[in-house]
């Protein structure tokens, strides 16, 4: 039953509008609309289903097709790894030689027909910029033929990998048996040849002309990996590239060829006019060659530096007449009686300030001069000084003798050099730095020395003899004894524990010396006598002290043990005993008498041993 709508019917003006459509209101009022039933068919039976279309069937036709071109293939693959079983695979190569598809007996004999010459003939190898060759017998290489076919490999059972095959080629390389010592002993022969330090570029001058030298980088074969190579490679025939580490270079080409054109040309084009006081001196490009040089610097530029020292030593010479050597003020012996002799003040060439634009000077063209200035430099010891050290009386003297004549001359030449000498308050002075070297260019002959307790020759012997008087002379004149050492034997003619030896070695420079040190307040001038016969120094200045030596007793003594001399210029000796004594210095005022300080110096001497030479 539905429910109906009921509404009053609308009206327009003229009249009623028409009936809406309405839902019946009653089911007898409603048409009932039947399924069409078919004759002979229950109503519940099954609708047929609708015919295949036509393509199903050419579907199936394809895959017919299909499974027949997949079966044929199969079957050639069957064939193919039937026919190819124990062949070595296509494409494969060996150090060159194609041996893909043959059987092993084939492979080997294409393999000996192809690669048996090459095992004797010399291998080239390039290694950096190095050319050389190996001898594969001498190198320890010799090839394995089976371990090669071997390492071929065997039929491939992938399709794919069968397929292609067809279209490439695969180098398996060469079994080699090595010895490897001798290969590592080849390589290190070739190392010799290959290895090299990096060259620094720069400029070098020959006879004056400067040349370029060109940089060139450091290279070191890389063994390990050449080794590797070699192994691998050296079969084929064809050189082969060994690796090597490079050492890269700071100055490139283009710096040379800069310092080359900018610097060096020049420098050498002209000489330099180094203008003095009343006279000029010349430098020559061969000089000026000699004094140039160039270094690497940042940037990878080459730098130029001036030798001074050589511009001096060309330069030097010819300005000497213009300069004036200082001249300390001295004390001069005349009459038994000391003498100032006045001092003078240095003027010469002040080189360093003067030589700083040396270097703008050589890059510039022809005429190219160059002034140098003067340093005025006052005496260590002016005139007014000398004056007022108080020198005026001796205060102390002492001599030796018995010297020989070789030794004297040696004796005479020191005391040339020490006489005058001024030891100012509170200086010390030193023999061997007062002297310098003492050899045959300062005039000191070869003369008798103690040498390991036996008697030999050196040049400057003797000198030992002086240094024990000047120590004397100091000692009784109340110096400080700052540095000496005795003899290690005793020798009779010097005063036991009372004595002093000196020695430097062959380049002059100082090994034993003696010191001593002025400590009064005023100075003191050396003054030696020297005769043919002895040698004597006293010490001048203003008398202070009175000194005193107390020698000690011998003690421990010790008999000279026998030794051999040398076999050429022997000379026999008696030695002497050994023994073990003092000595003290009191210093006492000179005015009052008082004793000031005393001091007691313990020395051992070692017995002098007896040299015997020959059959004794």
């Amino acid at each position: 039953m539905f429910d109906h709508d009921v509404r009053p019917p609308r009206t327009v003006e003229g009249g009623e509008l028409p009936q809406e459509p309405r839902w019946p209101e009653s089911h007898a009022e409603q048409t009932d609309i039947l399924p069409v039933v078919t004759p002979g068919f229950a109503e519940s039976a099954t609708p047929q289903e609708p015919t295949p279309p036509k393509r199903r069937r050419s579907y199936r036709k394809a895959a017919f097709i299909g499974g027949g071109v997949f079966g044929l293939l199969v079957a050639v693959y069957a064939l193919d790894v039937l026919v190819s079983q124990g062949s070595v695979p296509r494409g494969v190569t060996v150090a060159g030689v194609d041996v893909g598809g043959m059987d092993r007996a084939a492979a080997e004999k294409e393999l000996k027909a192809g690669i048996e010459p090459r095992l004797t003939r010399p291998v080239k190898v390039v290694a950096g910029d190095a050319q050389e060759s190996l001898a594969p017998t001498t190198s320890g290489l010799r090839l394995d033929w089976p371990a090669t076919l071997d390492q071929a490999g065997d039929q491939p059972l992938n399709p794919f990998t069968r397929i292609a095959s067809f279209f490439s080629t695969t180098e398996v390389g060469v079994v080699t048996q090595t010895d490897d010592g001798k290969l590592t002993g080849a390589l290190e022969n070739l190392r010799d040849k290959v290895d090299r330090d990096p060259v620094e570029g720069t400029v070098r001058f020959e006879q004056a002309k400067p040349v370029a030298v060109e940089p060139k980088t450091g290279q070191k074969l890389d063994v390990e990996a050449a080794k590797k190579t070699i192994l691998d490679r050296w079969a084929t025939g064809e050189p082969l590239t060994l690796a090597v580490t490079q050492t890269p270079v700071k100055v490139s080409a283009e710096a040379v060829h800069a310092a080359l054109d900018q610097v060096a040309k020049p420098a050498v084009a002209a000489p330099i006019v180094i203008k003095g006081e009343g006279k000029d001196a010349i430098v020559k490009p061969d000089a000026i060659a000699a004094a140039l040089t160039f270094e690497p610097a940042d940037g990878g530029v080459l730098n130029p530096k001036v030798d001074n020292t050589k511009i001096i030593e060309a330069a030097g010479p010819q300005l000497k007449s213009t300069e004036k050597e200082g001249k300390d003020a001295q004390i001069v012996f005349e009459g038994g009686k000391p003498t100032v002799q006045p001092s003078e003040d240095a003027n010469v060439v002040d080189w360093e300030p003067s030589l700083k634009p040396v270097l703008d000077v050589l890059k510039r063209a022809a005429p190219r001069d160059m002034p140098v200035t003067y340093k005025k430099t006052p005496a260590k010891v002016t005139t007014e000084q000398a004056n007022q050290l108080g020198i005026k009386e001796v205060v102390s003297e002492f001599k030796t003798g018995g010297f020989a004549p070789d030794s004297g001359t040696n004796i005479r030449v020191v005391a040339q050099k020490v006489n005058g000498a001024i030891v100012k308050p509170g200086e010390t002075f030193s023999l061997n730095g007062f002297t310098g070297p003492r050899g045959a260019a300062q005039g000191y002959v070869e003369a008798g020395v103690i040498k390991d307790g036996a008697p030999g020759r050196e040049v400057g012997g003797g000198i030992s003899q002086f240094a024990t008087t000047l120590y004397n002379a100091s000692y009784f004149a109340g110096m400080k004894d700052t540095e000496h050492k005795e003899h290690s034997y005793y020798i009779s003619r010097y005063p036991a524990a009372r004595e002093a030896t000196v020695f430097q070695n062959h380049n002059g420079g100082s090994v034993i010396d003696l010191k001593f040190t002025n400590d009064s307040d005023t100075g003191v001038a050396i003054q030696t006598v020297w005769t043919p016969s002895d040698i004597t120094i006293r010490l001048w200045g203003t008398k202070k002290y009175t000194v005193e030596s107390v020698p000690g007793g011998r003690t421990n003594p010790s008999d000279p043990p026998t030794k051999p001399g040398p076999a050429e210029n022997c000379k026999p000796s008696n030695g002497a005993p050994g023994f073990t004594t003092s000595d003290t210095r009191i210093i006492k005022d000179a005015a009052s008498g008082r004793e000031i300080r005393r001091h007691t110096r313990n020395v051992h001497y070692n017995p002098q041993p007896k040299i015997t030479c020959g059959t004794e």
